[in-house]
């Protein structure tokens, strides 16, 4: 059972910065690669960053890019989403996801497995 938690989240004014973590157990975290998306209330969820299961890529979405950095310690199956200079349109709940596939970073399917969330809201 692949079991996924993520936590770090809270309030931070405009500006701030927050990290966040995701904890894997139940398979080989180092062969999976880790993605972060966030759902903002009356919104779809969203992709953030992905990273490989050897951390040798990443990608980030637009919105977040030069911001956000995602990252991973197999040695301690965790990985991070440190947010730098958040926004107000930051706020959501965040998710983290795994998947054994290699495929495209950006490409993420509901089947893949996928942590509870942790609220990030960022006041103005």
């Amino acid at each position: 059972q692949v079991q996924l938690v993520e936590s770090g989240g809270g309030l931070v004014q405009a500006g701030g910065s927050l990290r966040l973590s995701c904890a894997v157990s139940g398979h080989a975290f180092s062969r999976y690669a880790t993605g972060w998306f966030r759902q903002a209330p009356r919104k779809e969820r969203e992709f953030v960053a992905g990273i490989s299961w050897s951390a040798t890529l990443t990608y980030y979405s637009d919105s977040v890019k030069g911001r956000f950095t995602i990252s991973r310690d197999n040695t301690k199956n965790t990985a991070y989403l440190q947010m730098n200079g958040l926004k107000p349109e930051d706020t959501a709940v965040y998710y983290c996801a795994a998947t054994p596939s290699h495929r495209n970073l950006g490409v993420w399917f509901d089947d893949d497995y996928w942590g509870q969330g942790t609220q990030v809201t960022v006041s103005s």
